[in-house]
């Protein structure tokens, strides 16, 4: 059988749409696309609008970027009329979702700064909310969603801008299809495939099709499960577990007097998920109050701030016990969703001047959302809300369950999950969230008896299984020898640190060591790396194993329970960091303690601090996409093993390719048995390892391998790249080195990689990189010249190349070099240094200046004058003269660009298109104003690139 065609793909999803109930309509340009959106309101507002009335809709619509645009659609207009009366126009039934007017076109054309034809569009009520992209069988699905990219930069925001109305795309190849949300930064991670309740996948265009883009279910997906984030300016689609959990908690609600609890995996999403549930019910009249409930301070807040990002003032996060009584007895609709702590709920229903105020509430419906609901229902707290609220319904959410297997018995019996909150409503285990690429595997490393390095000054020879007792585990030697692993591994396990760490260790006297002795060989100049560490300083608040799962420290440390060693130790180790980061923290009091955490907790997550080391905080609860790697020297089992591996695995950008654990400790046992029970939705099968965990080296070295011949077969040559006769050819090639790219990014992660396995050097890896980057800057060109090319949809995936520690102060250190050497050796030297320059993504766009200085300024200067400054005064001239170019070119105000590259630089905000307007000497007209903003934001990012990014 002949592959489908874009064409009859086109044809037949068109067919399967006009049979779901679509009016199909010619729409080949936007004047028929505004004739269409007359029709269409009118039709659905059963108003007639005269030319001058739609002209002020049609002004009404064309404000702001997405994210207004999104707000507007689900708003009123109120209308003023020719006649003076004011009439509210409607442009998507928000309430009753199949009521709207829907409709399907194709190859749509607009004109921006290319001319673009779109595949097929769903209109609903006259606007462009769906917009699906094919490309036929054999054709990778990503080049659909590069190609989208593309129109969000060319044409969406062309003219009157309706495509900017755009709720969610599609994209498909026939045999999968995925969806995403209109958001310009989005990446191809944030794609997703639809699935149905038991998460197998809908991916055939037909059957999603049926599934997805049945009117009234694309329309519920639109109106109910898009998120508005106001604080990131952009939209956000609930993934389909996602989906599946908010409808059957919702139902629970509408139709029974029961709880239950959702099961989905840490790292998937649990935030936006309780938001959208608690949004609902509230929107239920027979609810009277909707808790969201939380066990820690920091978790209390992260969470209102996410809260406010879907929807401003939607949580007023509560900062005592008395303010969380105002807001239970307050009846406005802001009061109706509450965010509050276990402990300040525990406090309103046990001290009597709090619950005198409450009482009405004892008989009203009350619904208790409670985030990661195994750390705080299995004591007393969670009988005596279920004794106060008699009228109650609860619901848990949960990455990691307590069952039968891994419940422990304590003075209420042995407990599950399922015993204090009653059924589980839906399930979605690790093995699912790494299928659909929500999460990452993990790559485990368990490291007993470690080989000495050549350049090693001290013995190693431990079998770290065969040591258990707490004495042995924390003495000096076996700290030392970790800690030096540590400092060798570090910078191969994050990607030359941009990437950061957390080690785990056995208690208190365990991190101090290690906190000592990493600060120790920092100050002898053993390493670079900024290490933090915190803990408790109670007495007797070492963790304690409960219910399979380590409890956190605690937060609220009692003066009367000050273990006062602790405490000045964790005092000194605060007094470096604020040394370090020009801040002012202490301990005089628990606020103060808390504001250092949070701090600690910013800090980790913007990659200033390498390691963190911790007991037990952090290990639950924390976020981080620039967390990578996890060292482990700490008994883990269970939940607790879980929660901490799984502080590596959230997905950031292509160099992360797994989370990173080395285990200093024999807990293969328990990471296979955790693994199992957590991976298992009946809890008594047998689990695939491969699902959650990353190949063998040994493996990846073979797919290298395989994936190298390829390569060799396309190329077989650094040089015969040049020879590839179309840019077919260049096609293959590039898809070929990208393979390259990934497998040795996931290999380099791995403590045994070393060149001499691969079949290919260092160096002519780094060779074909250049080549490969040679065909970006083709696709650059071509773009510049607005010629269309078939690379133009091809993701080249430089942050696989990323270095940070080859940059200009690298560059200046070989430059002194050269000055030094004979002639043969410099000439030698400045190949070396263009190469290097060719093969790294952040010099390519310098290599012109570079070379010009190399060849005019360098050999002229003499023993006494500093390269630096002669460099750096070269430069700025350099820069100068750009300036001058382009201001002129562009007709610009000089002094104004330079302020704005200067504000551009520092915060690396993208400038607003009014500031780039008003640096303009001659204002262009509205119609062409888009075109020459989009131009010359390009042109600003590549002068910030070549003469500010990685200089100084």
């Amino acid at each position: 059988m002949a592959k489908q065609s874009e064409y009859f793909m086109e044809k037949e999803l068109i067919r399967d749409l006009e049979g779901l109930g679509y009016r199909r309509v010619s729409i080949k340009n936007e004047d028929e696309l505004l004739k269409n959106l007359k029709k269409q309101l009118e039709r659905h507002n059963n108003i007639e609008l005269s030319q001058s009335e739609f002209r002020r809709i049609l002004n009404f619509l064309n404000d702001g970027a997405i994210v207004k645009r999104a707000e507007i659609l689900r708003d009123w207009f109120p209308l003023k009329r020719d006649d003076g009366t004011t009439k509210r126009i409607r442009f998507f039934n928000m309430e009753k979702w199949c009521e709207n007017e829907y409709q399907v076109t194709n190859q749509v054309t607009i004109e921006g700064t290319y001319t673009n034809r779109y595949d097929v569009t769903i209109l609903i009520n006259g606007l462009p909310l769906v917009q699906i992209e094919l490309k036929r069988s054999g054709v990778a699905l990503k080049e659909a969603f590069n190609q989208i990219n593309r129109y969000q930069k060319d044409s969406f925001w062309a003219s009157h801008g309706l495509f900017q109305y755009v709720q969610l795309f599609v994209i498909s190849n026939r045999v999968n299809t995925k969806y995403f949300a209109n958001d310009p930064d989005q990446t191809f991670k944030q794609t997703f495939f639809w699935t149905d309740e038991k998460n197998n996948s809908i991916s055939d265009l037909k059957d999603f099709t049926k599934e997805f883009l049945e009117p009234c279910h694309v329309s519920t997906m639109i109106g109910q499960y898009i998120v508005v984030n106001e604080t990131e300016k952009k939209l956000m689609i609930l993934r389909p577990y996602q989906y599946y959990a908010v409808e059957n908690i919702v139902k629970q609600v509408k139709d029974s007097v029961d709880g239950g609890y959702i099961w989905h995996t840490t790292g998937s999403g649990k935030t936006l998920t309780s938001f959208k549930a608690s949004q609902i019910i509230k929107e239920n009249s027979d609810v009277k109050k909707v808790l969201f409930v939380v066990d820690r301070k920091d978790l209390d807040y992260q969470t209102a701030q996410e809260f406010n990002s879907f929807r401003k003032g939607s949580v007023d996060s509560t900062d005592n016990t008395s303010k969380l009584i105002e807001q239970l007895t307050s009846n406005t609709e802001d009061t109706k969703l509450i965010v509050t702590t276990i402990q300040k709920l525990n406090n309103a229903i046990s001290k009597d001047k709090f619950k005198e105020a409450i009482e009405y509430l004892q008989n009203e419906k009350v619904v208790f959302i409670f985030d990661e609901c195994h750390r705080s229902q299995f004591g007393d707290t969670h009988d005596k809300i279920k004794e106060f609220f008699q009228n109650n319904q609860m619901f848990g959410f949960t990455g990691t369950p307590i069952f039968e297997d891994n419940a422990v018995k304590n003075e209420k019996g042995k407990r599950t999950t399922k015993d204090l909150f009653g059924k589980r409503l839906h399930t979605y285990v690790i093995k699912d969230a790494i299928k659909d690429e929500n999460v990452l595997k993990f790559s485990v490393e368990y490291i007993g008896k470690y080989k000495q390095k050549e350049d090693s000054k001290t013995k190693i020879d431990i079998d770290v299984s065969k040591i258990d007792k707490k004495e042995a585990m924390e003495s000096d030697d076996r700290i030392g020898k970790i800690t030096d692993y540590i400092v060798g591994i570090h910078g191969r396990k994050t990607h030359h640190r941009n990437f950061t760490a957390m080690f785990c260790v056995g208690s208190v006297d365990a991190a101090i060591k290690y906190y000592e002795l990493f600060k120790q060989k920092k100050e002898n100049q053993e390493h670079n790396l900024n290490i933090a560490t915190i803990f408790s300083y109670g007495q007797n608040e070492e963790p304690k194993e409960s219910f399979g799962l380590i409890e956190e420290e605690k937060l609220e440390i009692q003066e009367s329970k000050i273990d006062k060693t602790y405490k000045s130790k964790l005092e000194s180790f605060i007094e470096n960091f604020n040394k370090q980061f020009d801040t002012n923290h202490s301990l005089k009091d628990t606020q103060s303690y808390y504001t250092y955490y949070n701090d600690i907790s910013k800090k980790v997550k913007n990659t200033n601090i390498d390691i963190l080391i911790v007991v037990n905080m952090f290990l639950t609860g924390f976020d981080s996409k620039k967390l990578n790697t996890l060292y482990v020297d700490k008994n883990l089992n269970y939940h607790g093993l879980i929660q901490a591996f799984s502080r590596t695995n959230r997905i950031d950008n292509e160099q992360k390719s797994q989370g990173n654990i080395v285990c200093f400790r024999n807990l293969k046992a328990n990471t296979d048995e955790a693994i199992a029970l957590f991976n298992d939705e009946k809890a008594n099968e047998t689990v695939n390892m491969q699902d959650v965990f990353l190949d063998t080296y040994e493996e990846y070295l073979l797919k290298f391998k395989d994936a190298l011949e390829i390569l060799k077969v396309i190329a077989p040559t650094v040089v015969s790249v040049d020879e590839l006769k179309d840019e077919k050819d260049e096609l293959k090639f590039i898809k070929a080195f990208r393979e390259i790219l990934r497998l040795k990014n996931t290999m380099s992660n791995f403590s045994d990689f070393s060149w001499e396995d691969l079949g290919m050097s260092e160096q002519e890896f780094e060779d074909y990189i250049g080549k490969y980057l040679d065909l970006k800057d083709k696709v650059k060109r071509n773009q510049e010249n607005e010629k269309e090319s078939i690379l133009d949809e091809v993701d080249f995936e430089l942050e696989l190349l990323h270095k940070d520690e080859i940059n200009v102060a690298y560059i200046l250190e070989l430059l002194a070099k050269m000055k030094k050497g004979t002639a043969e050796d410099y000439h030698k030297q400045k190949e070396a240094v263009v190469k290097m320059m060719l093969g790294e993504s952040k010099l390519r766009s310098k290599k012109e200046l570079i070379e010009k200085f190399i060849d005019e300024h360098l050999i002229q200067l003499g023993e006494d004058d500093n390269l630096e400054e002669a460099f750096m005064n070269y430069w700025d001239d350099e820069q100068q003269k750009a300036i001058n170019v382009l201001c002129e070119k562009e007709h610009l105000n000089k002094e104004g660009f330079n302020k704005l590259i200067g504000t551009y630089a520092i915060k690396k905000d993208e400038p607003r298109s009014t500031e780039i307007i008003n640096l303009l000497e001659k204002k262009p007209s509205y119609r062409e104003r888009k075109r020459i903003v989009e131009r010359l934001k390009n042109k600003i990012k590549d002068f910030i690139e070549v003469f500010m990014d990685g200089v100084n």
